[in-house]
């Protein structure tokens, strides 16, 4: 009676198991952005299979997004100018708190922003910053101080930009005496203007892997996200990390969920686990970005807690700036930004 017993609930277990297996969560994220070994992790502990793709930046997975009307993805990871953006068009699904326990880990200084108030539509995941890229092996490091100095005429043809519209007009915006955040149209034309002067100098645009055009030698300089520095010198360490005097770009990325999300339950199981401060260290370590896991902090051996590159003084911090929403401004960015591209 027994082995019935056994047999029975071990059958009806297997039929559990096999019914939760069927389930899924479909993710759309940065490149490089959460280690294989996380991803396995959560399917082996909840049996919720992952089905995983990236983008490179913002603008492809918000044209996507649209293109599909808000269907195809679970889980999507902005930064906070879209996060707004993306919620005030109707693209994203309010979240439910209730599913979410692991919230608790969550830094509270990176919570409730003006992008998403009250965190209804997103939680912070990563927060960094891209300053200027260096190779000491070309330059002395300790003389590159300023977004200004990318414009020097002696590094035609070599320098690396990040293809990101926000991010590259923040440096012309800076250096203008601008806020990078201006919905300014005489502004965002001035830095456009000052942008032209620029790139002759500009060998590649690069939002995928920009350490990999660093460590192939093809370029020596330019901007960089600090994420991408730490993964370059576990290869290299001759590729050095620069925060302007100007102040470097601070963003923060977020977990959202589309508003046409099939699989919602599953999302929020897959943030939840997330936000867990042993998974939150495993991707600080992979990935080499600041995390928003206060708890996973104490986690972390003190050469990761006090490297600067990753978690920056808060003097740094000051004089950067957080990137937000800028409206219908960003259509004006993106005009000129598509000719600056080609040219124009």
């Amino acid at each position: 009676m027994k082995t019935l017993r056994t047999l029975i609930a071990a059958t009806a277990a297997l039929m559990a198991a096999n019914a939760f297996a069927a389930n899924k969560v479909v993710v759309y994220n940065w490149s490089e952005y959460i280690p294989e070994d996380v991803v396995t992790q959560f399917t082996e502990e909840t049996g919720i299979e992952v089905v995983y793709s990236t983008y490179e930046s913002n603008e492809v997975m918000y044209s996507k997004l649209q293109l599909q009307k808000n269907k195809g993805y679970d889980v999507v990871v902005p930064s906070t100018y879209y996060v707004a953006k993306m919620a005030k068009e109707g693209m994203l699904q309010k979240l439910d708190p209730t599913k979410l326990s692991n919230k608790s880990n969550l830094d509270p200084q990176l919570l409730n922003k003006e992008y998403d108030p009250n965190n209804q539509y997103s939680l912070p995941y990563f927060w960094g910053s891209t300053g200027i890229g260096v190779n000491s092996e070309e330059m002395d490091e300790t003389t590159i101080t300023s977004w200004a100095q990318l414009w020097d005429p002696k590094y035609k043809k070599q320098l690396l930009l990040t293809d990101d519209v926000r991010e590259v007009f923040h440096m012309a915006l800076v250096l203008n005496g601008h806020s990078p955040n201006t919905t300014n149209p005489d502004e965002i034309k001035q830095a456009y203007e000052r942008l032209q002067s620029l790139m002759p100098n500009v060998l590649v645009f690069n939002s995928d892997a920009p350490r990999e055009p660093y460590l192939a030698g093809d370029v020596a300089l330019g901007m960089i996200w600090n994420g991408e520095v730490m993964l370059a010198q576990e290869e290299d360490d001759s590729l050095k990390y620069v925060y302007p005097k100007e102040g470097a770009v601070f963003w923060v990325d977020n977990f959202v969920i589309p508003a046409g999300a099939e699989n919602v339950d599953e999302a929020h199981a897959f943030i939840n686990f997330m936000m867990r401060p042993d998974i939150a260290k495993a991707c600080v370590e992979y990935v080499g970005y600041a995390t928003a896991n206060k708890a996973a902090l104490e986690l972390l051996d003190e050469e990761t807690r006090t490297n600067p590159v990753i978690f920056p003084p808060a003097q740094i911090i000051e004089q950067g700036v957080f990137q937000t929403d800028v409206g219908e401004a960003m259509e004006l960015y993106n005009q000129y930004w598509e000719k600056l591209k080609v040219g124009q």
